[in-house]
């Protein structure tokens, strides 16, 4: 027994032994662990810091890279510039700092960096040009809200609110109509450049000039053109300008008197103005680039808005600027969200004979995107006029303005009726159912050579401008009023003998043919304003292949109705063909 228990004291010792080395071995693995486990912590934190460190050097590297790239094309710029004998813009919202530098390098930039500087500002732009004596509606600087209020309370609405830099087609303009508003239209235009108000302006028609300046001084004007504008932006342009020819060339000297106040001012700039109740003209704006109520002048003009521009800013001679044609009009085509709506205006202008489709092959066709424009060429506003109207029609638009902008004003006439008398007019009646039939535009009015002498002058000195280019005048008695009209107008005047009571018109006819050398003045047999009415159709079909063939059309119905007459009467022979003539008496009618 004592045996066994010594046996079991050992075994029970060597069990403690193996326990306080397992201990060992354990505390030895847990504190290994520890270790481990720290040494790992350390260096998932090593690898998170190296990770971080590589994403910063990338992004440095991405910077230089991109500020190299940048540096290397603003090299490769200015090299490209240096090698150019002169530099233009297409645009005046570009940076001024940086044409500055191109000149500071010797760089030919025309125009200037100081042009664009004057005008990227439109408030600068309005302040330099009301230094220089140009007329300009009311304005006012509004940097914030209560200036708006100010501008409101002193210019009455609704106000104008416009953007003082990047305003372009529309965007940039607010009008406000009450002052409640005021914070609203104030944020819709406020941009870096700040605002600016202008009084709101009652004007009849909205005009635009373009002036041509080369480096030479040489200057030009292309004719003063209606802009017909839609929520600020221009959609149709109609040359020349539908307004007095004295407005018109009131506008022309306007524009230039602008742009010469601009010290190096070279190349072409779309000047757009407004046409006042009263007659006088306002300056706009100024864009100094060729612009869009510019675009007519590649069709209707001998050398382009762009050529011009070239040769201006090359220092070439000018090319011209007038008129080729007798009229002109352009179509603005904007995007309709698709292009099948996009391009009905383009289908229809392929049909029209003189209609010029300028298509800028752009995509999409977003709502409001310049995609192209429609340039319509004719001998006169009055034959325009139809294919102005289904354009207009094509792009969503019509003639009045429905109080979204201009009216496209009806056009002038071609040929003036006048007579001294309203107990003329049963007479000359004839010669204004001849230019219905023929699709001519007229005008009829009163005017005596002895009882409204002043009217009679105004009219013949003014007709020609307003695009009369024949008179049928018709006088009876002393029949004064053709010979009087024709000594004062270069336009042909032709004479109706009016029969009267006292010598059956031949007084009439003879005072008429009597004309002075130099007076010429065609006349017709007395009472035949019929005669007169086709006698000015043909004198404007001499240029206009249409109504020429309108009147050989005339002249085959003329002979056919004779022809009728004549198997009628051999058919039936004088006897009954007298009888079927009726009352008809036996004084010959001419």
């Amino acid at each position: 027994s004592r045996a066994s228990e010594r046996a079991e004291d050992g075994l029970k010792a060597d069990l403690k032994k193996q326990v306080r080395a397992l201990k060992g071995q354990v505390e030895s693995l847990t504190n290994a662990n520890a270790s481990l486990t720290q040494h790992l912590s350390v260096k998932e934190k090593q690898t998170r810091q190296v990770g971080a460190l590589k994403g910063q050097v990338e992004t440095l590297t991405n910077a230089n890279a991109s500020l190299t790239q940048q540096l290397s094309v603003k090299q490769k710029q200015t090299r490209q510039a240096q090698c150019c004998d002169v530099v233009t813009a297409e645009i005046e919202h570009i940076s001024v700092p940086a044409l500055e530098e191109l000149e500071s390098l010797g760089v030919n930039v025309q125009p200037p960096s100081s042009v664009f500087k004057t005008i990227q500002d439109k408030l600068v732009q309005k302040d330099h040009f009301a230094a220089a004596g140009v007329a300009l509606p009311r304005y006012m600087d509004t940097p914030d809200v209560e200036a708006v209020k100010r501008a409101a309370e002193e210019f009455g609405l609704p106000l104008m609110l416009k953007s003082r830099k990047e305003g372009y087609d529309g965007r940039g303009n607010c009008v406000l109509k009450t002052m409640e508003d005021a914070e609203k239209a104030f944020d819709a235009v406020n941009n870096p450049g700040g605002v600016y108000a202008e009084g709101w302006v009652d004007f009849v028609d909205e005009l635009a000039v373009m002036v041509v300046r080369s480096t030479t001084g040489e200057s030009k004007c292309y004719p003063t053109v209606s802009a017909i504008q839609r929520d600020s932006v221009c959609r149709v342009v109609v040359a020349p300008a539908r307004a007095p020819e004295s407005s018109r060339v009131l506008a022309q000297l306007t524009a230039k008197a602008a742009i010469d106040s601009m010290p190096g001012a070279t190349g072409v700039f779309g000047v757009e103005l407004f046409i006042c109740r009263d007659g006088s003209v306002l300056l706009n704006e100024v864009a100094p680039r060729p612009h869009n109520t510019g675009h007519y002048t590649q069709d209707a003009c001998a050398c382009s808005q762009f050529e011009n521009h070239l040769r201006a800013v090359a220092g070439m001679e000018l090319g011209g600027t007038d008129l080729v044609v007798g009229a002109a009009c352009m179509v603005n085509v904007l995007g309709t969200g698709d292009m099948e709506g996009t391009t009905a205006a383009l289908k229809l202008a392929m049909g029209m004979d003189r209609a010029t489709v300028h298509w800028y092959g752009k995509a999409p066709a977003k709502k409001g995107r310049k995609m192209g424009h429609i340039n319509v060429t004719a001998d006169s506003p009055a034959e325009m006029e139809g294919d102005l109207a289904a354009l207009m029609g094509a792009v969503g638009l019509k003639m009045e303005g429905e109080g979204k902008g201009g009216d496209v004003f009806p056009p002038p006439p071609l040929v003036g009726v006048i007579m001294g008398s309203d107990s003329d007019l049963p007479c000359m009646k004839a010669a204004c159912d001849v230019m219905k039939e023929f699709g001519v535009a007229f005008e009829v009015d009163i005017v005596s050579a002895h009882r409204t002498p002043v009217k009679m002058a105004e009219y013949a000195k003014s007709a020609a401008g307003r695009g009369v280019e024949v008179i049928i005048a018709g006088a009876g008695g002393a029949a004064h009023l053709p010979g009087m009209v024709a000594s004062m107008t270069p336009l042909p005047v032709v004479g109706v003998p009016i029969k009267t009571s006292t010598l059956s018109g031949v007084d009439s006819l003879h005072s008429i043919v009597q004309m002075p050398r130099g007076i010429p003045v065609a006349t017709v047999a007395i009472g035949n304003a019929q005669n007169a009415g086709l006698l000015a159709v043909r004198i404007l079909a001499s240029t206009r292949r249409g109504l020429r063939g309108k009147m050989e059309e005339y002249q085959v119905k003329m002979r056919e109705a004779v022809e009728g007459k004549s198997d009628k009467l051999r058919e039936i022979g004088y006897e009954k063909y007298v009888e079927g003539m009726g009352n008809k008496g036996g004084t010959v009618n001419v």
